[in-house]
């Protein structure tokens, strides 16, 4: 992607399956100069360094997200809350975040209290496998998936430009990219994806 301008210094936050795969196919694709990952549990740290997930392990969220222009928040939704509080705490003025959590309305919620100058755009990759932890983590998880993006309704050129960037972001790792409200997303996949698994579950169940 000869056109895409790569991220100075992108923060993993959570360098499981979805982060660590997202770390590794931005560093096959050259997305971003350094990436720093946060987890936690230290010993996910110390492995996620050594299997080469990403360039170096901060200690802690803020010292993962100083001077970061991309913060990926690979973590439970509900945890968002509380890292939205973290992210206006110390996230730079200009930083892109994206999530990766199944469910939009809630992070959009949470995304709604991160301050002006923090571009926060809600993303859904729909990808994953059974396994988890750095080790699970491979380059080419999102090639030839979806990738929802449920932006803020903000019309700001900043955050438009933010919701673009993101966008790029996605495809440049092999992803198609669709863009929809947060409401219907949850519809969507409530329909799709986790009510046939819930119907699955009974049936084994009965």
């Amino acid at each position: 992607m000869s056109e895409f301008t790569p991220f100075r210094r992108a923060a993993v936050i959570g360098v499981g399956l979805v982060g660590g795969s997202l770390a590794l196919a931005m560093r096959a694709e050259r997305l971003a100069d350094k990436i720093v990952g946060y987890d936690l549990d230290a010993d996910v740290r110390a492995r996620a360094v050594k299997l080469g997930v990403v360039d170096e392990a901060a200690e802690t969220f803020a010292a993962a997200v100083r001077n970061a222009d991309l913060v990926i928040l690979s973590a439970p939704v509900g945890a968002m809350a509380s890292l939205c509080k973290e992210v206006n705490a110390h996230a730079g003025d200009g930083a892109l975040v994206i999530d990766v959590g199944s469910v939009k309305e809630t992070v959009a919620e949470a995304a709604a209290h991160v301050r002006p100058g923090v571009h926060f755009v809600p993303c859904h990759p729909v990808a994953g496998t059974e396994q988890s932890g750095p080790e699970a983590a491979f380059a080419t998880l999102f090639k030839d998936r979806w990738s929802i993006l449920t932006p803020l309704p903000r019309t700001d050129p900043a955050y438009l430009a933010a919701v673009e960037r993101a966008g790029a972001l996605w495809r440049g790792v092999g992803a198609n990219v669709e863009m929809m409200d947060a409401g219907h997303h949850d519809l969507a996949l409530a329909v799709t994806s986790h009510l046939p698994h819930l119907i699955a579950y009974n049936i084994v169940g009965t």
